[in-house]
């Protein structure tokens, strides 16, 4: 019976049930003062944030360490919202894809991966959660991180707050339910945010990816030539780093693992 009771106690005062241990006599405010009276105090007023449309970018100016300008303020005008475009305390570097459809070349990109020993961010869609079970076990199952990239890639600041959760936890409850697994990093679609968006991903549990490299990766029918973006990726490597890449790219998949080389070469290690 003890069991049981421990059990049901989360669930009775999640739902705003009074405690079971309350004097029914006592009609004292304090006694009678239910759980979803009490004004949750980690969670962030959205309603006091600006939802102004902002559209990130890492600018092209970087500092004596080789990290963008742009990265570096985003950090501190946002890490209070648990929102981050570098790693301000990690010196090494962190690889994240965004998965948006499946092209045929993340396996490839597992692959390198895997030979090189290295751990990747992968953020996906629901969809591509769904039509890709055999990756997305893999992803699991070789160390990666498996995050959120929203349900169907709407502008977040355009939406409501009650559809910005929706969009988050639709893929959230799909990966706990599907594989046990517990997300807890988000990437804007299209990059695109406000502070109210970023209060409504942290009170989802979440802290928001932006990043400090990025390039453009993503048009399959235009892919960059192999050698200019190997120098690219290269050359870009600061301490912290986060790098967009997009799993759609043939080119990316083909140069990653020279490019993790070289880059380990300069002096940086990756996560």
């Amino acid at each position: 019976m003890k069991k049981l009771a421990l059990i049901l106690a989360p669930i009775l005062l999640f739902c705003g049930c009074k405690a079971n241990n309350v004097d029914p006599d006592d009609d004292s405010a304090a006694a009678n003062k239910t759980v979803e009276e009490i004004p949750d105090t980690t969670k962030t007023d959205i309603e006091s944030l600006d939802n102004t449309l902002c559209g990130y970018g890492q600018g092209t100016e970087v500092d004596e360490n080789n990290l963008p300008l742009g990265a570096k303020q985003f950090n501190e005008k946002y890490e209070e919202l648990d929102a981050y475009a570098y790693s301000p305390n990690d010196k090494k570097i962190t690889l994240t894809f965004d998965q948006g459809y499946e092209n045929g070349c993340t396996a490839q990109i597992l692959d390198t991966l895997k030979e090189k020993n290295v751990s990747a961010v992968f953020f996906v869609l629901l969809d591509y959660a769904e039509k890709n079970p055999d990756l997305i076990k893999r992803m699991i199952d070789e160390g990666h991180t498996v995050a959120n990239h929203s349900t169907s890639h709407p502008s977040f600041p355009e939406i409501s707050a009650e559809e910005m959760t929706e969009e988050i936890m639709n893929v959230h409850n799909y990966m706990k339910d599907t594989y046990n697994y517990e997300m807890t990093l988000f990437r804007f679609p299209k990059g695109e945010y406000s502070q109210k968006a970023l209060g409504v991903v942290k009170n989802c549990g979440y802290k928001s990816i932006f990043w400090s490299f990025a390039y453009e990766d993503w048009d399959t029918e235009n892919q960059p030539d192999e050698a200019w973006a190997e120098e690219k990726l290269v050359g870009a490597a600061h301490e912290g780093a986060i790098y967009l890449l997009h799993s759609v790219s043939q080119t990316n998949a083909n140069i990653l693992g020279n490019a993790i080389d070289k880059i380990r070469e300069a002096g940086y290690e990756f996560n």
